[in-house]
């Protein structure tokens, strides 16, 4: 089946993960348990509001805070927002977060005895361009406990949010590195059956990226629709 905008691909089954998964113990508090309803949108969800780099400034370089350099290796990401027919969506808000090299996050409900770094946040902020692409600098992220069961460790990864032209429009997915011993023991990572699909949350390491003799690159696409779809999850 063609359209006028490509052809249709459907998204292909056990690639998005499961709103309940047992493995995921906190999925058993927050999954939906009534079945869903449908609640017509407004032209407020549906247009509004307006995420452009002029209201919301980009934060492309989490590396540094006011000048001074953060603790772990520097890494860059570059990647495309695109459809299923692999044309660019531009101008898309790109919410980042993360834990820093030691695996904390700054954040008051992080208990994890892990060092802060005074010079790390773990957020930031980017726009996808004309033709899709985005960029920013960072830390790799550490590992961390997460006592979701016994010696329970979560892999190196970076948080997304992605929103499209209103609220209603958001996706949350994660990003994994390549390697990681971590990811075969990871229920979250696991939660996704295809294992196609779950591979598509690894990034690539690019040397295209890498920047000499300053930090490494990777290379992260996100799918939004279709049968290479990323996981994600709805918001």
């Amino acid at each position: 089946m063609t359209t006028d905008r490509g052809p249709f691909r459907p998204i292909v089954a056990n690639s998005q993960p499961a709103n309940d998964t047992p493995s995921y113990g906190s999925t058993h508090l927050r999954h939906p348990t009534q079945v869903p309803l449908r609640i017509p949108q407004s032209i407020t969800e549906t247009t509004g509001p307006r995420f452009t780099p002029a209201r919301f400034g980009p934060m492309a370089d989490l590396s540094v805070i006011n000048g001074k350099q953060a603790q772990g290796e520097r890494i860059i990401v570059r990647g495309r927002v695109v459809d299923e027919n692999n044309r660019p969506v531009p101008h898309t808000m790109i919410e980042i977060w993360q834990a820093n090299a030691a695996g904390r996050y700054d954040h008051p409900g992080d208990q994890h005895d892990a060092p802060m770094d005074p010079n790390f946040h773990g957020g930031g902020r980017v726009f996808s361009d004309a033709d899709g692409w985005y960029q920013f600098t960072s830390i790799k992220p550490g590992a961390y406990p997460w006592r979701n069961h016994h010696n329970a460790w979560r892999p190196n990864h970076i948080h997304y949010s992605l929103f499209g032209t209103g609220f209603g429009q958001r996706v949350i997915t994660q990003m994994y590195f390549p390697g990681d011993p971590l990811l075969a023991l990871d229920p979250i990572f696991l939660a996704v059956p295809d294992q196609a699909a779950r591979e598509r949350l690894i990034a690539g390491f690019d040397i295209d990226i890498t920047s000499p003799e300053w930090a490494l690159g990777y290379r992260f696409d996100f799918v939004l629709r279709g049968r290479d779809a990323t996981p994600t999850e709805q918001a």
